[in-house]
């Protein structure tokens, strides 16, 4: 018999992605039973909120400064500016969030070998944050080049909306940061309605917005992870302009 919900209703993992009970369904993808070859490094699925308010005692460093800083990437892919961040700041605490199994696969293989212990990786999907991490456990959080879905009928796929970005706020401690970047004009202008849509009592402030973030550089394509992400590069290279938006929490 499938699981259901304490109400007796829906089974467990066809409940919205949103709701407290929802469970991840398990997947016939490979790198489903592979992902568990990292325990510590990578967490999956509903194990992502096994640890909500705890994650800084997690970190196979063992550093336990005061006040460490925690930062989570969200739509992190492979990792390759996660890694870099948490290879330049050990003093830091780094996560990486996404929801492929493969791409969390690749970079927990590189910071183990690169010796990381500063940095978590988490399969899941970001719709899911606000029962990853405890009301203000984040210091700073990452949006890097989100799909876009530029067709008109996916738009209720774009993961920033108002929502979600009471989510973040709900997880990020006053004075943390939230920094966004995509290439797609269309979409910027909808994150841009998506935070003035939460009006005088929203969680953020935009401290810095830009429509090209790279205009005045001398030379953009000098520029190199982490700084700039794959994608970004590949943007540069091909002029187009990247929007960029820095969100401060109350």
């Amino acid at each position: 018999m499938r699981p259901t919900s304490s109400t007796g209703a829906a089974p467990i993992d066809r409940l919205p992605l949103q709701h407290p009970e929802y469970r991840y369904p398990s997947s016939r993808n490979p790198y489903y039973i592979k992902v568990r070859d990292f325990p510590g490094i990578i967490y999956t699925d509903n194990d992502t909120e096994a640890h909500r308010g705890q994650w800084l005692s997690l970190f196979k460093d063992g550093d336990k400064t005061p006040k460490r800083p925690l930062h989570v990437e969200i739509g992190c892919n492979g990792g390759h500016v996660t890694l870099e961040w948490a290879a330049s700041t050990p003093r830091a605490a780094w996560m990486g969030l996404d929801w492929k199994f493969k791409q969390i696969h690749r970079g927990a293989e590189k910071a183990e070998k690169r010796g990381l212990g500063n940095l978590i990786f988490l399969r899941a999907h970001a719709d899911r944050l606000r029962y990853m991490f405890a009301p203000g456990e984040v210091d700073h959080l990452y949006l890097y080049f989100p799909d876009p879905w530029p067709k008109k009928g996916q738009w209720k796929h774009r993961w920033l909306n108002g929502e979600n970005l009471l989510a973040a706020a709900g997880v990020v401690r006053s004075g943390g940061t939230f920094h966004i970047k995509t290439d797609h004009a269309g979409y910027f202008e909808w994150m841009e309605k998506a935070v003035a849509s939460l009006g005088a009592e929203s969680p953020w402030v935009v401290e810095k917005l830009t429509r090209d973030l790279h205009n005045g550089h001398a030379d953009p394509l000098s520029l190199e992870i982490p700084d700039v992400t794959l994608f970004e590069k590949l943007f540069i290279r091909k002029q187009i302009p990247i929007h960029s938006m820095w969100l401060k929490r109350r």
